[in-house]
This record gives C-alpha cells, structure tokens and sequence, in this order.
C-alpha cells in the first residue's frame, strides 16, 4: 500500500524500496509476491531501468504464469530495449490469456514491424540535440559543459572532438544507440540516457533520464534497492561497487566516484560520450573478475 501511495505521487524511486521492502518479508504468497514484482517493474520502468523492470516482469510471470500486467510490463521492456522479437513473443504469450487485450495486440503489430524493418540490425546510431518542443539544442550547450563527444564514422575514420564548437551537428540521427535521447528540461539541465553495463554477468541497465546534477550512489541505491536475479553470489550491493568508464582508445580504465554528479564524469578530459549514450561500467568491489577484467590496462583509481 505504501509503494502504491508513492506511486500515484509519482515518486517512483520510493515506490521501488516500499515494494522491495515487501518482498523482503518473503510472505509466501506467491500471488502477492508477483504483484510487488510487478509493481516495483512498473517503477522501475518510469525510472527508465529498464532492465531491472524486465528482471521483475520474468519473475513475476514465475510466481503467477497468467499474471498479464506482468506480461504487459515485460513486452514494454523488450520494446524499449530494442528486444522486438521477444517483444512479440511475449505479447503473443499474452493474447493466449486474453486474445482482445489492447495494448498486446497493438504492441505485437508494432514489434512484428520494427522486427521486419530491421531498424536494430546494422543501424547507423547518433546524439540526438532536441529539447522540449522540438527545438535543437545547440553546441553551445555541450560546449559550456566541456562535454566531448565521439561521432559515428561516416565512410572512413572515426571523428573526436575536442571543442565541439567546430563540429556540426547536423545529420545526425534522431535517435542513439538506445533510442532515447538527451533532452533539455524547463529549468534549463541536460537528461541523459545513460547505459550501465556488468561485464561479470553480461547484464544491462538502461537510465533513460539520468539528470547531469545526479549523483550516481542515488542511481545504485534504486537500482540495488533488491538484489537482481543473476546476483547469485549477493554481491551487488550499492555499498559494494566500483564505477569505472574506459578509454578504450589508451586502453585505460577511470575509476568514476559513485558520489559525483553525471556532469562532472562527462567533464572528466578522457571521457567522450559515443553515440549519444554516456556508458559507465559496474564491478563488485576486490572481485576476481574485475581484476582480470583490467588486466593488461592501466587503472586510474580514486
């Protein structure tokens, strides 16, 4: 009830520690259980954590099969990551339920679409510079920030920048490699989409408005408010983690301070944001995996 409360105040972060709270009382109502599931999902997904939703969605439809809003939840989430051919299936698994529910049959016409098209094979990806109302933002923006960005290679190499100011944005496409894009808020900041990846587990997050005034320990905190599924070992907690991003042109790893803000890791002189998606890496601290992981690169740590 708590995490409903917040929900409808849209407060999803707490929303997503209420739900996690209850599941944490492990009532052993597995019908309960896969409406906290499916609740926390829908939280996480307005949060933009698009794999944390789609983990809660699978688990959900364990606990209860039928559960549709628990289907409904995980088709969005393959759609928004770009999944399409899960997207289908998954819509389809549903219509076994309920052959006339509106939302399935509607994303189903739209995944089988996107499927065909091929818009996830082979596409050419790009920053996207629009802001409230269509407008584009300009460099200036970037510029100001001393935000470097790495533009996909035409037919030849690939362009860096240092400045900015001499790079033309236009021609780039609308959307980046997530399909969200940064945008400008009322009150003048930039959102980010923002990708972060555990190497160890071959897993992803997806932040699709991550705030450049954000801290990254807040990000965490939501994320590992419960322990994902594939954290077997129940390692992956917020206190228990280190930020790299990596200079793949030096072959070199920066160690990113969990309590600093977005902007000042895109500020950092070594890091360029490619494809309009800034990219942060996600180790358990000491873990064998990440030692080997940086092995043969040089570290900068904190």
């Amino acid at each position: 009830n708590e995490g409903n409360e917040y929900f409808k105040e849209k407060d999803y972060g707490r929303a997503v520690a209420a739900y996690s709270e209850g599941l944490r009382r492990r009532c052993g109502d597995a019908e309960l259980d896969a409406v906290l599931l499916t609740n926390r999902g829908a939280a996480h997904f307005h949060l933009g954590n698009y794999r944390s939703a789609l983990n809660d969605a699978i688990q959900a439809k364990k606990l209860k099969p039928t559960h549709l809003k628990a289907i409904i939840r995980g088709a969005l989430c393959h759609m928004e990551l770009k999944n399409f051919s899960e997207a289908v299936a998954w819509c389809e698994e549903g219509l076994q339920i309920d052959s006339k529910e509106k939302k399935l049959v509607e994303m189903r016409a739209k995944a089988d679409k996107l499927k065909l098209e091929g818009t996830f094979l082979g596409a050419k990806t790009g920053f996207s510079t629009h802001c409230q109302g269509g407008a584009v933002l300009g460099t200036d923006l970037l510029c100001e920030r001393n935000i470097k960005l790495v533009l996909e290679p035409s037919d030849e190499e690939e362009e860096v920048s240092d400045g900015l100011a001499e790079i033309s944005l236009d021609g780039f496409h609308r959307d980046s490699a997530t399909g969200a894009k940064v945008h400008l808020d009322a009150d003048g900041n930039l959102n980010w989409p923002v990708l972060f990846l555990y190497p160890e587990h071959e897993q992803t997050d997806f932040t699709v408005a991550f705030h450049e005034n954000s801290r990254f320990i807040d990000h965490l905190m939501v994320m590992f408010a419960e322990l994902p599924p594939w954290d077997v070992e129940k390692k992956y907690l917020p206190n228990n983690l280190e930020l790299y991003f990596e200079d793949e042109e030096r072959e070199e790893m920066y160690e990113v301070d969990p309590e600093h803000t977005l902007l000042q890791v895109l500020q950092h002189k070594r890091y360029f944001v490619k494809a309009g998606t800034p990219t942060v890496l996600v180790f358990a601290k000491r873990s064998p995996f990440s030692k080997k992981y940086f092995s043969g690169k040089k570290v900068h740590r904190l």
